[in-house]
């Protein structure tokens, strides 16, 4: 008798632990991500703000809508491929909206100057907001009107609000390129300062590790 009183207990242990675990694999399973396309610049600064977000789950380097197949960084730099450098961004709705992800866009590089961030010149730099569905649309065009209303900026805001039309992943080297080489001097003089920023206006918005 005690041998299957024993067995038993091990079995309701075990039915136990499986279903203890279950709801934890099955929300793993079920998270549903969304994603956000921006340029605003050379994209190795909006990749290095946006991967420092709370809520962002991958942050890629890219080029968008554009009038080519399987574009290189020497194509785009050209200017004759109609493609901006973008940043890709995959984030949690839940943790971080899309909202959110816009105010950080618009503080984080200037939308008033045409074809140009800094000494960044030519359409492959322009700033854009490439919406993926209707209501990301529908958010970016109020988000623009309402920033361009609060007078963040002297100049009326240019920035392109166009569906994303193609997108290519853009060479390895490109990839996580402030992190890897924050000690270049583009990376020092350019980009750090936007991190600093980031940090003053929205450390709220903070993953822990980049606080």
């Amino acid at each position: 008798m005690r041998y299957y009183l024993t067995i038993i207990g091990l079995l309701l242990v075990m039915t136990s632990n499986v279903m203890a675990q279950t709801p934890k694999t099955k929300t793993m399973e079920n998270k549903q991500y969304e994603t956000a396309t921006f340029g605003a610049g050379c994209f190795w600064c909006v990749e290095a703000v946006f991967q420092r977000l709370k809520g962002v789950q991958k942050v890629a380097s890219g080029y968008a809508n554009g009038d080519i197949d399987n574009p290189t960084y020497r194509q785009v730099c050209s200017g004759l491929t109609g493609f901006a450098e973008v940043a890709q961004i995959t984030f949690d709705p839940e943790v971080i909206s899309f909202e959110q992800l816009l105010e950080v866009f618009w503080h984080s590089h200037n939308p008033t100057t045409l074809n140009r961030q800094g000494n960044d010149k030519g359409t492959q730099y322009r700033s854009g907001i490439y919406y993926h569905n209707a209501t990301q649309k529908e958010i970016a065009e109020a988000s623009l009107k309402r920033t361009d209303a609060s007078g963040l900026w002297e100049a009326p805001i240019v920035t392109e609000i166009e569906p994303l039309r193609n997108y290519y992943v853009a060479e390895d080297y490109h990839q996580n390129y402030y992190n890897d080489n924050s000690n270049q001097p583009y990376c020092s003089f350019i980009i750090a300062p936007k991190i600093k920023k980031l940090h003053e206006e929205y450390g709220h918005l903070l993953k822990e590790e980049m606080e």
